[in-house]
């Protein structure tokens, strides 16, 4: 089925499946540090400083290095240049007039999301040069943060006893390397922008395509000492010498005036922007340049509706924004830098805690922009109804915040492309909560809104071949669609299974609901969500079909190990179970609502009776309580609800859900066989563990380790004390994937023990973000009841 399916959609339709199975990305280790703020798109270097990978089309992936984009180096002594050099270890066929083939030895790479540095020693000349690479992607900045903008600042230090000559050139293709490069109508012009004492002047380079036209702008700023020149056109495609011969001959470009002509269908353009100075003898200069990406409108695949960017509130949707976004860029990055090291620097300088951890908490994050993430602006004259249907307007705070603060959506991985898969959105969402806040709360609201609605057209499964509605009413959806269709309008692209009787869906919607309300305080949106967490527990509620408290799985893999399957009563989502049960006392309670609170508190008695007796084997508890040749396997994610009861505070008291004494007990048995009785501990958790010691083989991925889970594993073993074991648990994963595999900024969902991986690029990895709550909350800086008492909303 899913061949047949996968055939008519690549090679009749001519789309990109949503899941390829077929045609995996082939792995690349060569990914740094990803350019551009949230939403905007993005364009990744290498560790090399080669641009390599593309996401300008929304949700979209181009994987290709486009050798013409590079910075040169020429260094002129007494009015001669003594060196000229692209700053890449690359060969390549084209632009043979160039001097290439820089010596990797000389040169070094760091990254430290959002930032990047790499520093040249350059052979022979006693100069050394560092590139700092800046975006804006800043912690509760709602603006600057969403910019389709990098800065690369050249810091240059020269060691010799005479003032030596210095400019940096940065070419640039029109385009990204793919063929509508050479679709013809594409042109180039240079541009100057003059404020006070400050100039910044560069080259344009217009993409014209019929859907997504974009503005590539290559800028310099040009202070006391520095000059800019550029060249607005050259051929990518020849030897490139005209280019190198200018460049060489003085250290600057000639510089014309006017527009270049359109390109002829079949030829391609670029542009070179060069910055120079004079660096006296031990001395050092600064020299700046920028690249900005204006793409404002964007049509998703089923070219339906028309968007506006996030960015486009504060720059406008003409697509001529791109001289004031290289402007603003190269006027505010110090600014940026000063927020980003304020946020950064207590975690760095936190002697307490492992280098690796360090690297690891900040590089993840690179997916909450390079996960073909999106913010969009809301169209002005939008009304709930035609956002979600009739039934949006019950949700008092719908418009006002997504009017303020606009939608958002990232893949669930750069291979499986749906946004916001809500299942694994759950683990990623503690980056959000804590860093964009507000992103948080819109993303809940867009779910909020579908869950109220349904979508009755039937379509065929492709795993069971069943026919179903796409989408049940008061169910939370999978996700809210694929960016070749039209997301939002059209939600649960997934169609290997149908996920209206996941179990595990509505759970995590209330676990997130009242997590976020700790940690925000946003009363109102607790009250939005209240009516919505009621409906989807009633719909989950049809699930405990012998009527303990307890929830029942249903012989098939109904939740978010997706191959996996489960039967009867379930460590994992009996345990999400009961922690919404949990919650909805602690929400009803908040809002005064007394006979909601009765009704769950009695469910919870019942339910966590079952829990104990039919899945506690006085170690940890069972996969689930089918009694079949499995459901006696250690699961490493088995503790899931209490990890969340914890990041609320709700893991202890009066209506205390799991013993405290049973969780340790489970952890503990976690640590021993999941973690070190895999691979001598050094490659995290194992999803399944036979109690013999033997990985769970009964599914892929039961012997798969999932980076995420691992991460939110080792937060639950943080909140319950065992912070060594939490540590050693989490460095397996960062070792195996950022160095042994060569996976940096592409962190897998999963991989096993003999080098076999699965989806690269993944949302799920985000969780890091919990292992520092749990640590924030141990040193009490969390916020929560210790520093803001939570007054029951009711009057």
């Amino acid at each position: 089925r899913y061949f047949r399916w996968w055939y008519k959609k690549t090679r009749i339709e001519k789309k990109s499946a949503f899941i390829d199975l077929l045609c995996a990305i082939p792995l690349q280790q060569i990914y740094g540090c990803p350019l551009g703020g949230i939403g905007g798109g993005t364009i990744t270097r290498g560790w090399r400083g080669e641009f390599c990978r593309w996401q300008l089309n929304p949700g979209k992936y181009h994987y290709r290095t486009v050798i013409a984009n590079q910075f040169t180096v020429s260094l002129r002594r007494k009015g001669q240049t003594v060196y000229q050099q692209v700053l890449s270890v690359e060969k390549p066929s084209t632009l043979q007039g160039w001097n290439w083939g820089y010596c990797g030895n000389y040169a070094f790479y760091h990254a430290l999301y959002p930032r990047a540095w790499m520093v040249y020693e350059l052979p022979g000349q006693n100069v050394v040069l560092t590139c700092r690479q800046v975006s804006p992607v800043i912690p509760h900045d709602y603006k600057d943060s969403s910019l389709p903008v990098g800065v690369f600042i050249w810091e240059v230090e020269n060691g010799n006893e005479e003032a030596v000559d210095v400019s940096i050139m940065f070419t640039m293709q029109n385009g990204m390397g793919a063929k509508e490069d050479k679709s013809g109508g594409h042109w180039n012009e240079p541009f100057a922008l003059q404020e006070g004492g400050e100039r910044v002047a560069g080259v344009l380079l217009h993409h014209c395509t019929s859907i997504n036209p974009f503005t590539l702008a290559v800028a310099a700023r040009e202070k006391a000492g520095t000059v800019v020149t550029h060249l607005t056109t050259f051929d990518p495609t020849g030897s490139g010498r005209d280019v190198w011969q200018d460049l060489l001959q003085d250290g600057k470009l000639e510089s014309p005036t006017g527009k270049s002509k359109l390109t002829e269908k079949g030829e391609v353009t670029a542009a070179a922007v060069c910055v120079s100075c004079t660096v006296p003898a031990r001395g050092h200069r600064t020299l700046e340049l920028a690249l900005v990406w204006d793409m404002p409108r964007i049509h998703f695949g089923s070219k339906e509706k028309l968007h506006l960017r996030r960015y486009t509130r504060f720059f406008g949707s003409n697509g001529d924004a791109a001289p004031a976004l290289s402007r603003y860029a190269l006027t505010h990055y110090k600014e940026w830098e000063r927020k980003i090291e304020a946020w950064q620097k207590p975690i760095l300088e936190d002697s307490q805690l492992p280098s690796w951890y360090k690297s690891a908490l900040f590089n993840e994050l690179y997916f909450m922009t390079d996960g073909g993430t999106i913010w969009l602006e809301l169209p002005p004259d939008s009304l709930p109804q035609d956002l979600q249907g009739p039934r949006a307007a019950e949700l008092t705070q719908l418009l006002p915040v997504l009017r303020e603060y606009g939608r958002f959506a990232y893949l669930e991985g750069q291979e499986y492309r749906m946004y916001n898969t809500y299942d694994v959105h759950f683990y990623a969402s503690f980056a959000l909560v804590m860093l964009w806040p507000k992103l948080q709360i819109s993303l809940q609201y867009d779910i909020a809104a579908t869950v109220l609605n349904e979508d009755l057209q039937p379509r065929q499964y492709l795993m069971c071949g069943r026919t179903a509605q796409v989408k049940l009413k008061n169910v939370v959806p999978h996700d809210i669609g694929d960016p070749d269709d039209e997301p939002w309008q059209r939600v649960n692209a997934y169609l290997m299974h149908d996920t209206g009787n996941w179990k595990d869906l509505n759970l995590k919607f209330v676990l997130q609901v009242y997590r976020d309300y700790y940690l925000t305080h946003d009363a109102l949106y607790l009250r939005d969500m209240w009516p919505v967490c009621q409906a989807v527990m009633e719909s989950e509620l049809k699930f405990d079909t012998d009527n303990d408290g307890l929830i029942e799985n249903g012989g098939f893999a109904d939740q978010t190990y997706d191959a996996w399957e489960v039967n009867g009563a379930s460590a994992y989502c009996g345990g999400l179970w009961l922690a919404a049960v949990r919650m909805m006392c602690k929400m009803a309670e908040v809002l005064g609502d007394t006979e909601t609170r009765q009704k769950y508190v009695d469910i919870l008695q019942r339910g966590k009776e079952a829990f104990e007796r039919k899945l506690w084997n006085g170690k940890y508890y069972n996969y689930d309580s089918s009694r079949n040749h499995t459901s006696s396997s250690i699961m490493s994610d088995q503790c899931a609800g209490q990890w969340f009861l914890g990041a609320c505070g709700l893991d202890q008291g009066e209506l205390e859900v799991f013993p405290k004494s049973h969780i340790v007990s489970a952890l503990r048995t976690i640590f021993e066989n999941n973690v070190m009785g895999f691979m001598g501990g050094t490659m995290g958790a194992v999803n399944g563990m036979q109690p013999d010691g033997v990985p769970d083989t009964s599914s892929v991925q039961s012997s798969e380790v999932w980076v995420g889970v691992v991460y939110a594993l080792a937060a639950t073993m943080i909140q319950e004390g065992l912070v060594q074991e939490g540590f050693h648990t989490a460095e397996g994963c960062y070792r195996t994937v950022w160095e042994r595999l060569g996976m940096a900024f592409q962190t897998p969902e999963a991989y096993c023990e003999k080098k076999i991986y699965r989806s690269l690029a993944y949302m799920r990895p985000l969780s890091i973000w919990s292992m520092q709550l749990a640590l924030e909350s141990k040193a009490g800086r969390a916020p929560g009841p210790s520093l803001h008492p939570q007054k029951p909303l009711h009057p």
